[in-house]
């Protein structure tokens, strides 16, 4: 029971990781029906320049804001670059490509200013596992759920309280209707697009200490998070959630009871179940449109 319980503590904390990268993905497709495919190399540039700013003998704790600057910067330069060309000549699937490229460019200018070789980062907090109801879990792994939690609900907030956020909402339920009422739509996508690479990045800078850092640590976790996000559809963000964890605890358990060869498969298995009969997603909502 104790290690059942152990698995769990891990695959949440590894779920949450999926659902704020799966976040980024909700975020851009609200104000653009688009997707930033380069999200997990968004994640990754924030892991190293995490570590870099560490190394350089920065506290963990006043790297994070910068680390989540840089992803406002990044992001907005993959929205001016990758996507707003094709939104422009209305280019259906030009956007794909167009940040599938980047975030390969992006990947090499990683391995060529850091390497091709996993580095460690040092963990800001006690590495010796604590144990709530007997089981060990390691206190970076609460800080993750924690700070995934923290970044998802300021987001929640600042769509819901402000009036910049409202203007996110409103080009979200009617992008032309939006414009005619003065809201400079265009602006509002490129911010959603750097408030997504933001998230990633934060991510990114949260995970590195639990895992190695490099160029290619990014390519995986954001193709899941985009599995977490069809299967907990990407209108709803408590489908975000329960879908990144739902993959994390079904990832963590099958690697250890069966094979760590098999611990990607369920994720796929229910992935192919929610597209076969629940598009949507799980807690999503499908979109009438008149045509």
């Amino acid at each position: 029971m104790e290690i059942l319980l152990q698995l769990v503590y891990s695959g949440v904390a590894l779920g949450m990781i999926y659902a704020v990268i799966a976040f980024g993905y909700q975020l851009t497709f609200q104000t653009s029906d688009t997707l930033n495919f380069g999200q997990g190399d968004a994640l990754m540039l924030g892991a190293m320049v995490g570590l870099t700013l560490v190394n350089m003998g920065m506290n963990y704790w006043m790297m994070l804001p910068l680390v989540i600057v840089f992803g406002l910067i990044q992001g907005g330069v993959v929205e001016r670059i990758a996507v707003r060309p094709a939104i422009k000549i209305k280019s259906e699937f030009g956007w794909i490509m167009s940040t599938i490229a980047l975030g390969i460019i992006f990947k090499n200018v990683a391995e060529n200013i850091w390497g091709r070789d996993d580095l460690k980062f040092p963990s800001p907090l006690p590495e010796s596992p604590i144990k709530p109801l007997g089981a060990n879990v390691l206190p970076m792994e609460i800080l993750v759920v924690v700070g995934a939690v923290l970044m998802m609900l300021a987001v929640e907030f600042f769509n819901r309280k402000t009036i910049y956020g409202k203007a996110v909402v409103a080009t979200f339920n009617d992008r032309d209707a939006a414009k005619l009422m003065g809201i400079n739509t265009g602006l509002v996508i490129t911010f959603s697009y750097a408030l997504s690479s933001a998230t990633a990045a934060f991510a990114g800078a949260l995970i590195a200490p639990l895992t190695l850092t490099g160029a290619t640590m990014g390519s995986v976790l954001g193709l899941k998070a985009f599995a977490v996000a069809i299967i907990g559809g990407l209108t709803s963000g408590m489908g975000i959630i329960v879908g990144g964890i739902i993959l994390g605890v079904a990832e963590t358990t099958t690697g250890f009871y069966l094979s760590t060869g098999y611990k990607d498969v369920p994720g796929l298995v229910l992935l192919l179940l929610v597209l076969a009969y629940k598009p949507a997603g799980l807690f999503g909502k499908s979109a009438i449109k008149k045509v």
